[in-house]
């Protein structure tokens, strides 16, 4: 329950942490993991989200050591400062990278929010499109309304965003329970179960097989990459060195039995080959309703209202952790004063906010770039939690025992790297030997994203010491 002070508690920071969690990914990249390593995909979320379990207590621990605002620019800044004085430039390198898993997230859950709604509309549709694609011209315009949604609702208080999203979270919890519930339960027009075991051999199918099971795990951490929005939040949440590490305990078991009981749903009413066949690999959930169940007239309906929720929840949570990126980085000066600057009456970055949401909709009107921002983004996230495994082990160095600890010492974070290796090195392997992975546009694109961000760290701060 929300009080004067104008913070959140446990609720709030738990529906936050889910409702940014169970958005895009569930609805849109599950499909792809699906057609990539078949009924494994199961497996490959499942792991991923306890290495992003792992991620978030090591997050916690780090809030507890360094109680800001900001923390995935403050946490390097401080582990690796010396003599009382902040690393600005390891700060901004975190910062920086997960500045695009944020946007990029933004991006990617606006643009399917037109896609479920073109499905559901037939008027928007592209006349006579086998696929029920939406017309592009009406795409763009319903993604822009999704990001400037997203950025209006985000610069009122915290307390009102967290509020509309946990009725927004409650709202898609429900529609994904019954979807399941269906899934299972449902008849054909035959009177046939419609849930076919058959469709889980070979588990480790999909396009890629074995391998496909590793190279679906890095995408599939995009789903739980929010578990860090209370890193950004502590200052406005109430009792931050207990509410954190329960409400992201709490979050990421929830998300992670929804996602599991949804995938097996998925499979058991579509197999792998199917969804492929279909093209609907980026609208799993639809699909499954669609061809399996399509005499259940309102299923499909029922689906794109929770598609809709999911990757609004997402949008308005990604906002938050953007903003505050920015916020962190002027706040250390590497970035102009504006963007530190809280409204007096919200306590909202106001101007991060607005940038953040004018950048989103520059991207969102180009959607052909949205294979591109799937595999850009997975790979800030995975560098993010590199970062940030890395930082949690220097910060014990150099601090006193803090009120949180992640457990398991240092074998915590030196394991969820050798994880991340592992599966991303495979993963990539896998996709450069299948051809589906264009290698050195993504090596060109790291290059030119990181060489902006030098050269905004450099004038920042040289222009901050005249």
């Amino acid at each position: 329950m929300e009080k004067k002070d104008g913070k959140i508690g446990l609720l709030d920071t738990t529906t936050i942490l889910v409702g940014g969690m169970i958005g895009s990914a569930i609805f849109s990249l599950s499909g792809v993991t699906i057609g990539t390593a078949g009924p494994a995909a199961i497996l490959s979320w499942v792991v991923a989200g306890l290495v992003l379990l792992a991620y978030g207590i090591i997050c916690a621990e780090l809030c507890s050591i360094y109680p800001n605002s900001g923390g995935v620019f403050m946490f390097p800044a401080k582990a690796f400062g010396t003599e009382g004085k902040d690393n600005r430039y390891w700060g901004w390198i975190s910062g920086w990278t997960y500045l695009f898993s944020c946007v990029g997230g933004l991006v990617f859950s606006c643009s399917y929010i037109a896609t479920y709604i073109g499905i559901a509309i037939p008027a928007l549709q592209i006349p006579g499109d086998p696929f029920m694609s939406i017309q592009p011209q009406y795409g763009i315009i319903i993604a822009v309304a999704a990001v400037v949604i997203a950025g209006v609702l985000n610069v009122v208080q915290i307390g009102v965003t967290g509020k509309a999203n946990t009725i927004m979270t409650v709202l898609l919890s429900i529609t994904m329970v019954a979807f399941v519930i269906i899934a299972f339960a449902a008849k054909t027009p035959e009177g046939v179960v419609a849930f076919t075991p058959a469709n889980f051999k070979p588990f480790f199918g999909g396009t890629q097989g074995g391998t496909g099971f590793f190279a679906a795990i890095p995408v599939a951490m995009l789903a739980y990459g929010s578990i860090v929005a209370a890193a950004f939040m502590v200052g406005e949440i109430r009792n931050p060195n207990k509410t954190v590490p329960k409400a992201m305990s709490l979050a990421m078991g929830i998300t992670v039995v929804l996602y599991v009981l949804v995938m097996i749903g998925t499979i058991g009413l579509i197999s792998a080959d199917a969804l492929n066949a279909s093209h609907m690999n980026y609208t799993p959930q639809f699909g499954a309703a669609w061809l399996a169940l399509g005499h259940i007239t309102w299923l499909p309906g029922l689906v794109a209202l929770a598609a809709v929720l999911a990757l609004m929840t997402t949008a308005l949570v990604l906002v938050i952790l953007a903003a505050r990126t920015l916020q962190a980085a002027a706040l250390s000066g590497v970035l102009p004063k504006a963007f530190a600057k809280n409204d007096e009456k919200t306590g909202v970055p106001v101007f991060s906010t607005i940038v953040i949401t004018v950048i989103s909709i520059i991207l969102v009107i180009f959607p052909s770039l949205t294979n591109f921002i799937i595999n850009f983004g997975a790979l800030n996230n995975v560098l993010v939690v590199v970062i940030l495994s890395i930082t949690v082990l220097a910060a014990r160095k150099k601090n006193p025992p803090s009120v949180f600890k992640a457990p398991g010492g240092n074998i915590l974070p030196i394991l969820v790297l050798v994880v991340l290796t592992i599966c991303y090195g495979v993963g990539i392997y896998s996709d450069i030997q299948g051809g589906t992975y264009n290698i050195i546009s993504l090596i060109v694109a790291t290059v030119g994203y990181f060489a902006v961000g030098q050269a905004i760290y450099f004038l920042g701060t040289r222009s901050n010491k005249a």
